[in-house]
């Protein structure tokens, strides 16, 4: 039987409190969303959830990559491609996207853990992100957040079996986003609630209990989607739920985050999960989705990861509502976004494994590491003797730094650092600190970040960030 052998989560630093979108000034404590900064989208956090998800893991295990979002930037362009590049995994992983509805997360990883269990594959990584929009001071935009999660679907040492599945689709206009749109539209909050999230969930529920045979005081945890408390406590009632089953839905602190929102309750739920619990997980769009899983025993020896909790305790609130407007582009311009094509697609095809899987070259006689490659080795003038070394999950120092006032950027200025990495030398952008926060010797770790949108369309890179404490 399939099932989870690990998983991993990540949660944008950036908080913007809900009081600023208002007028009304930030509270310590009050209610906020997590919002992906200007570097971020839905496929750099995938790519944090992924890299935290595969932690203690031999990358070339991996058999396919599963991404689902609703807000993946690019058509007829694989976001699940982009992912297994920049987590350097083998090319000849199976890479697919999922997408058109708000559980596709559930849908991926059912189809993943059913590609294991047919034996076509042996490890399977499921990747949900979403990053969506409410426009600005309108109903949505306040209970819309941003975050991704991970699983890693095997047969061998799973930490949590899938044991059963039931699935509810229904017809329903209740939120959507017309081709080409920017912002999530929604019809009346009852109407979605009445007609569409609460029968729905029920019935999925209930759906799974009756093919399992299990009533629902089974489950340690119930991990479920839910528009807000009120709603939520409608379905976790009629389904014979108690509140301290109910995995905390995170209101206030993170906001709906779309497709990735139920496999990353179904993550935090894991972080507390002992050998023999079952946990519930469902999630709801055009229909609701619902997921059993056993823990078993073999969770204890997981090795640590931030997951759900880490990024949760790391977090850098927004000064003001302006500066999210800028951070999403949508402050008014004085000048327009270019229609120029961009990077020369020879140049990135050429340069993908240093720009988006961050893989340098390590001489063969020396053991020096360059990044980017060069003919020859600095160090020994050695010729053409190199091998492939990956560079994005290696911890580095700051050697150097300066501040760029002129660099666009959502809150000036942008800090450039030379970093020291396993002996090779990266110039990079600095993420997640202000000026005040930068110091020589500086632990950083390595993130995968939008670097601009040349040509109209995402263009990635590799930024530095400062490693949290205790990491």
């Amino acid at each position: 039987m399939s099932g989870i052998r690990a998983y991993g989560a990540y949660i944008p630093a950036t908080r913007l409190p809900l009081s600023l979108i208002q007028g009304r000034p930030a509270k310590e404590g009050g209610p906020e969303k997590a919002v992906a900064y200007d570097d971020e989208d839905s496929v750099t956090m995938a790519v944090a959830a992924a890299i935290d998800c595969l932690t203690g893991i031999d990358r070339s295990e991996v058999d396919g990559v599963m991404f689902a979002s609703t807000t993946y930037p690019l058509k007829e362009k694989q976001g699940a491609a982009v992912i297994a590049k920049a987590l350097d995994l083998r090319r000849d992983v199976l890479t697919t996207d999922f997408s058109g509805s708000l559980r596709c997360g559930t849908s991926a990883i059912e189809a993943g853990a059913n590609a294991v269990a047919a034996g076509t594959a042996k490890n399977v990584l499921v990747v949900a992100s979403d990053c969506r929009m409410g426009a600005p001071r309108g109903a949505l935009e306040a209970k819309l957040g941003d975050a991704a999660a991970a699983v890693l679907l095997s047969a061998d040492d799973v930490i949590a079996k899938l044991d059963g599945s039931h699935a509810i689709s229904d017809e329903l206009q209740d939120m959507w986003r017309v081709e080409g749109e920017t912002f999530t539209h929604a019809w009346e909050d009852r109407f979605i609630v009445q007609e569409g999230y609460t029968p729905n969930m029920i019935a999925a529920v209930k759906g799974l209990l009756e093919k399992t045979g299990r009533a629902a005081s089974d489950y340690a945890k119930a991990a479920m989607v839910a528009p807000d408390a009120r709603s939520m406590g409608g379905v976790v009632k009629k389904v014979g739920l108690e509140g301290a089953q109910v995995q905390d839905p995170l209101f206030g602190r993170l906001g709906h985050c779309g497709a990735a929102f139920a496999p990353l309750l179904l993550v935090a739920a894991l972080e507390d999960a002992r050998g023999g619990d079952r946990v519930l997980a469902a999630g709801s769009g055009d229909g609701a989705h619902a997921l059993s899983f056993e823990v078993t025993d073999a969770i204890g020896s997981l090795p640590p990861r931030r997951g759900v909790k880490g990024h949760l305790d790391r977090r850098r609130p927004l000064p003001s509502y302006d500066t999210y407007l800028k951070a999403r582009n949508l402050d008014p311009k004085e000048w327009a976004a270019g229609a120029d094509l961009g990077l020369s697609a020879t140049i990135r095809f050429r340069e993908r494994d240093t720009d988006i899987g961050l893989v340098g070259a390590r001489c063969t006689s020396c053991g020096q590491i360059h990044l980017p490659r060069t003919r020859v080795c600095y160090k020994c003038h050695a010729k053409d003797q190199w091998e492939p070394a990956r560079l994005s999950d290696k911890q580095g120092k700051v050697l150097s730094y300066t501040f760029d006032f002129f660099f666009p950027t959502a809150q000036p200025p942008t800090i450039m650092i030379m970093t020291e990495v396993e002996g090779a030398r990266v110039q990079v952008q600095l993420a997640n600190a202000k000026p005040d926060e930068v110091k020589l010797d500086m632990p950083v770790e390595y993130v995968f970040r939008k670097i601009h949108n040349a040509g109209g369309k995402a263009n990635y890179f590799w930024k530095a960030s400062p490693l949290p404490a205790g990491a």
